[in-house]
């Protein structure tokens, strides 16, 4: 995902904006930008997300208006249909015809030649056209999945062309140039053989070896067909053009040439449309080749001849078993929905790879993800196939993990994914590595890994599903009730965090494989939305993470040696950053040898690339988070001896929002015995940049400035004050006036983005009255402090009480109670105002 100045990293790195409809919106926002002179911030947890917003987008880009490509073989089959059910309809009238009137009336006087000629043709289309049209023919059609397994019922040479390449894929792929096109055909066929025969080996007869092979036999009555309907024209053809020829006339003989006239009629109308079936299907499928156009426009690539055979039949079945247009009823995405559920695992295979690629495609990944998502019983299916481990389902299990990942990208269907019993469980049978548990005291992934250098073809069968798994976690995590559930699945999250780990050899090498690298990314992204979770929830998950083992240890293998993965190096910040709003993720972070020195090294030592100033600002969010009410974290960030002077020299590039919050994190809660070294080190020296701050800055800048000041003001006294307000070019009362205007400027509630805002002014108040010099008290009363504090007074509210905001709950209280913090800057007013009107 692009990183995008500005954004919510949630919805960045999830890829979604729209939120659950009916519910709050609890992500953690996140505002990244430059330094103290711009208007930008890089924190997500110094406000609050606005409470009650939902996103509605759209799930996917408008589909085109071009029909579906199916649509052209269902209206073949529809074609077809009609002349196949014409044909029929008057073979059956021309045999009951000539069975009745012909064989049954005039069967003593007809001439020795019309009887074998209605004989021969009777016995010709009457056996072709009710072996033809049989129900339970096209039926067998519809269920075979291999169709070779119809040869015996074949009746075209296309047809015959895909028995032949069903039957041999090598032939087939030397025709067709594709070897993963047969290579598709042989795993059908294989799954076909597994239990059952292959119906174009079975011989129909004992003791008879290949000569009653069924593909054989196929083939020659296949021929006979061709050769009956010839027949029939022919022969028909030549009774009607000598139809005088047809006997004596008189008497009870008299309707006999009637008769043979509309025998020879209706077989002759009768055979032509099979002729011409025949001929419209070779056209189409062999000069237009419509099954490749279909394929091509589907995008199927070099597996979908076979899936649209099968389609084919199945739509033909339709039409001639039922009515004709029963076919054009039939879609792909419900034709592979039917497949999955079929209990044949190479139907599965069909109808699974069709969905992977009907969800992959962006002209039909919406309408198709759509259809699926809304029917349960194909999501519980391509679920349960996630658990499915035998070698020869392999494939199926990809492909259904391929598609459950895509469901799970859109906000609609993440529920549905995650709601089917044993959901999670299933997705984690995804990031099964083939090693063994790890054994107590050492790494989990330190003998056998799936992101080593070096790997067997087990490895790289394992990863791909793998990627998945973690894949589907990451969007199914966009979800904060998923976030649960996947923190409460037995032994999940401790999964999730042994792909976090990569050795040095893998993040130092340059050619390393990307999967490998993707997977330490996938897991990362995962962990980082699970310890960004809101509530009591994100409270457990960043517990559940602090407490293994494993998970800051890996975070800091990343910081340490991953100098050519920036991007995982970020991630990792994040997922650091996230692990500090807890306390045991402070403790955590803190005993982890070196890893506040890693955090501070790529804080102070960034270079002016994007990418590289971006990491210095998560890494200093990240310092900035340890150092909150935390002494342990300060001590340990005070640890570098030029901290300090590095700190002060960051605020004047885009790392000065983090470097302001670090500052005052460590003058705040560092404690007393750590004040004379901030004193020491030059803490003051901050001041001019953050005073100009203060006058020029806004939002996010310009409310860390004034906590700033308020900080380092307890160093100085109030004539140092007004020396390095001079220093910095402005003036007593113009500061002062600065300070009325914010609190007029938020004067009926506090900003959602910049919550503590008036509680830095009201502090920077109390500390300017208490200072006794330069005459503040009456500068305050002339710009009308005192109204401007009942007002405050008057809307203060919960928002402005904590430090930082996980989505609307409110994580670490302030000490001190803002509304005490508000009267007693009242008092103080009021009170020296009242000295000023007794000196008068």
């Amino acid at each position: 995902m692009k990183h995008k100045k500005g954004c919510d990293v949630r919805r960045e790195r999830n890829g979604d904006a729209s939120q659950k409809g009916g519910r709050d919106s609890l992500d953690i926002m996140e505002h990244r930008g430059g330094g103290l002179g711009t208007s930008g911030g890089s924190t997500s947890f110094f406000e609050p997300t606005p409470g009650s917003r939902s996103y509605h987008g759209s799930s996917g880009t408008p589909g085109s208006e071009r029909d579906p490509p199916e649509k052209r073989l269902t209206l073949f089959a529809l074609r077809l249909a009609v002349l196949e059910k014409a044909a029929s309809g008057l073979g059956k009238l021309a045999f009951a015809w000539a069975t009745v009137v012909l064989l049954g009336g005039f069967a003593s006087s007809l001439r020795i030649r019309d009887f074998w000629c209605v004989t021969v043709i009777l016995v010709g289309e009457g056996a072709r056209v009710f072996s033809r049209s049989h129900e339970l023919e096209w039926q067998q059609h519809s269920t075979s999945t291999s169709t070779a397994g119809d040869a015996l019922r074949s009746r075209s040479r296309f047809f015959r062309h895909i028995v032949h390449a069903i039957r041999d894929p090598a032939v087939a792929a030397a025709g067709c140039g594709d070897g993963r096109a047969a290579q598709f055909q042989r795993q059908v066929v294989a799954f076909v053989k597994q239990r059952t025969w292959h119906a174009p080996e079975v011989s129909l007869l004992p003791y008879t070896g290949w000569v009653f092979v069924s593909r054989k036999i196929g083939r020659l009555l296949n021929r006979l067909q061709l050769l009956s309907a010839l027949a029939c024209v022919a022969l028909s053809l030549m009774r009607l053009w000598l139809n005088h020829d047809f006997g004596d006339e008189s008497g009870d003989k008299r309707n006999m040439r009637p008769a043979l006239l509309l025998f020879y009629t209706l077989a002759l109308v009768e055979a032509t449309l099979y002729l011409l079936e025949k001929a419209y299907w070779s056209w189409k499928m062999s000069a237009r080749n419509l099954l490749r156009q279909v394929n091509d426009d589907c995008g199927l690539g070099e597996y979908g001849h076979v899936s649209l055979t099968r389609f084919f039949y199945d739509a033909y079945s339709r039409c001639i078993s039922g009515s004709i247009f029963d076919g054009i009823k039939m879609d792909l995405v419900t034709f592979a929905e039917d497949l999955i559920l079929s209990d044949f695992l190479d139907e599965q295979l069909i109808g699974v790879r069709i969905l992977q690629r009907f969800a992959a495609s962006e002209r039909s990944a919406r309408d198709t993800l759509r259809k699926v998502g809304t029917s349960q019983r194909s999501v519980e299916r391509l679920v349960e196939m996630l658990n499915w481990k035998r070698p020869d389902e392999r494939h199926v299990r990809q492909c259904a993990a391929d598609v459950v990942s895509r469901l799970a990208s859109k906000r609609q269907n993440v529920l549905r994914v995650s709601g089917i019993p044993g959901a999670i469980e299933s997705v984690t049978s995804l990031l099964y590595t083939g090693r063994a548990p790890p054994v107590s005291g050492t790494h989990p992934q330190s003998s056998s890994s799936p992101v080593i250098v070096t790997r067997n073809n087990d490895d790289d069968d394992y990863l791909q599903f793998n990627l998945l798994g973690l894949q589907i976690l990451k969007r199914l995590a966009r979800d904060h009730d998923n976030c649960g559930k996947i923190g409460n699945a037995r032994g999940l999250l401790a999964k999730i965090i042994d792909f976090t780990y990569a050795f040095p050899e893998l993040l130092g090498n340059p050619y390393a494989s990307e999967l490998q690298v993707r997977a330490v990314k996938r897991a990362l992204k995962v962990v980082e939305m699970l310890v960004y979770a809101t509530g009591e929830t994100g409270k457990e998950l960043r517990r559940q993470v602090a407490e293994n083992v494993f998970s800051v240890s890996n975070l800091r293998g990343i910081l340490k040696h991953g100098h050519q993965h920036r991007e995982l190096q970020k991630l990792a910040t994040d997922v650091l950053t996230g692990l500090a709003m807890d306390d045991k993720g402070t403790e955590a972070i803190v005993a982890t040898g070196g890893l506040v020195k890693l955090l501070l090294e790529i804080f102070v030592s960034v270079s002016a690339e994007e990418l590289d100033l971006e990491l210095g600002c998560e890494a200093g969010h990240a310092l900035a988070m340890l150092a909150l009410e935390s002494r342990r974290g300060c001590a340990a960030i005070l640890k570098r001896p030029d901290v300090i002077h590095r700190l002060v020299e960051a605020l004047h590039d885009k790392r000065g929002l983090n470097a302001a919050r670090v500052l005052r994190n460590l003058c705040a809660y560092s404690g007393s015995e750590h004040g004379d070294r901030l004193r020491a080190a030059g803490i003051t020296k901050a001041l001019p940049t953050v005073l100009n701050a203060t006058m020029t800055g806004k939002d996010k800048v310009l409310e860390v400035s004034i906590g700033l000041t308020t900080e380092i003001c307890r160093f100085i006294d109030g004539d140092q004050f007004a020396a390095e307000l001079r220093a910095a070019g402005i003036e007593e009362r113009n500061y002062v006036e600065r300070l009325a205007g914010l609190l007029n400027q938020y004067r009926s509630a506090p900003e959602i983005t910049i919550p503590r805002m008036r509680r830095f002014v009201v502090q920077q108040l109390v500390w300017l009255m208490t200072t006794g010099s330069g005459g503040y008290v009456e500068m305050l009363r002339e710009v009308g402090m005192q109204q401007l504090l009942e007002n405050v007074a008057d809307t203060t509210s919960e928002l402005e009480c904590y430090h930082v905001f996980s989505g609307s709950v409110g994580i670490g209280k302030h000490r001190e109670d803002f509304a005490e913090i508000v009267e007693s800057a009242m008092d103080m007013l009021a009170a020296g105002s009242g000295r000023a009107a007794a000196q008068e």
